[in-house]
């Protein structure tokens, strides 16, 4: 569609959740399109940039820039997502993460939109997560179980949409830091139609336990560090991004969403690569994958480890724009920008 020139529209929470639940299919096709341009080359994403606080050193805000070019289905957009993770704000009952998404045309560079992005954050990341778990787990037979190595919100995102792309395991268990949390996601899952979940009373059990095993923490440094916890050899989502050690990485196939963001910023992967050297550890990306230049055995450990694309972002946010705009559901500002023309 065609934006309206130099109006801005707010689109709060509530209507990115109404644009969003139950369209878990369509949401993975949207970023699977992403995945696929963005391995073309008709994506910009730099790397992110991360604001960190000497007196809250373990907070951050991070911004996205991207851009992505249109296809037949979407027009093209620029943006920006701007999201901070404040891990203190758990102890008050606040969620660790919030977000803005700005859209900006690529026709004049105005922004025309800011949406509430922590809903689209954790979207595009189980959608992700999805995406990966159906074509790394095509050369093997379905997992029968899938562990939770982390309770929070994108743990229970990608339950959602893991079920939503056909995964019905025989079993599905969690396992978190503080009890509480796995206790909570269990009753969320069955309050929700998702099946029982049963909780796991420590991390070794929940990993040789299941055949899938999806890590979504808030760890800044790896704690699993015996690689014979993998020897049943499951696909692991790797979404946390810094769970796993040195050993355990390079005991793996690796997949990653883009190579060079992905091996930065103290991830595990990239603590692989100053430990080796270089990045041979390294099998393809997740589209290398999707085009079939890669092929992942079935007999080893695979892990994927998602850095997380701004273009991701994106794709999520136009998806959410568009169709909010067709549903008339946008707060437009029609006089945001105030002095347009160059001859006044």
């Amino acid at each position: 569609m065609t934006v309206q020139p130099h109006t801005f529209a707010v689109i709060g929470g509530r209507a990115v959740r109404r644009v969003l639940d139950g369209h878990e299919t369509d949401l993975v096709k949207v970023v699977e399109r992403a995945y696929r341009t963005h391995g073309e080359g008709r994506t910009v994403n730099p790397p992110s940039y991360f604001l960190r606080f000497a007196d809250r050193p373990d907070a951050r805000i991070i911004a996205l820039p991207a851009s992505v070019a249109g296809n037949g289905e979407t027009s093209g957009v620029d943006g920006l997502k701007w999201i901070s993770s404040f891990p203190g704000n758990i102890g008050s009952g606040l969620q660790r993460a919030s977000a803005v998404l700005i859209l900006n045309n690529p026709d004049d560079g105005f922004p025309f939109a800011c949406l509430e992005a922590s809903i689209i954050s954790a979207t595009r990341t189980a959608a992700s997560a999805a995406l990966a778990a159906d074509h790394l787990t095509r050369t093997r037979a379905r997992p029968r179980s899938i562990g939770f190595y982390g309770a929070g919100l994108i743990a229970r995102y990608v339950h959602r949409f893991l079920t939503a792309a056909g995964f019905h395991p025989d079993q599905v268990g969690v396992f978190d830091a503080v009890p509480g949390y796995a206790a909570d996601f269990a009753a969320s899952a069955q309050r929700n139609g998702l099946g029982t979940v049963r909780t796991v009373e420590d991390g070794r059990t929940l990993v040789t336990g299941h055949d899938l095993v999806v890590f979504a923490t808030t760890a800044p440094e790896p704690h699993v560090t015996d690689p014979t916890w993998f020897d049943h050899h499951p696909v692991v989502l790797h979404v946390s991004l810094r769970d796993l050690s040195v050993e355990v990485v390079l005991d793996s196939v690796n997949i990653v969403d883009d190579v060079d963001h992905c091996l930065r910023a103290g991830t595990s992967p990239h603590l692989a690569e100053q430990r080796t050297g270089d990045r041979e550890f390294v099998t393809g990306t997740l589209y290398d994958v999707l085009t079939g230049q890669v092929t992942v055995p079935a007999d080893r450990t695979v892990v994927f480890s998602p850095f997380g694309l701004g273009v991701l972002d994106l794709a999520v946010g136009r998806y959410v724009h568009d169709t909010a705009s067709r549903s008339g559901d946008l707060l437009r500002i029609e006089d945001f920008f105030d002095d347009l023309r160059r001859d006044i």
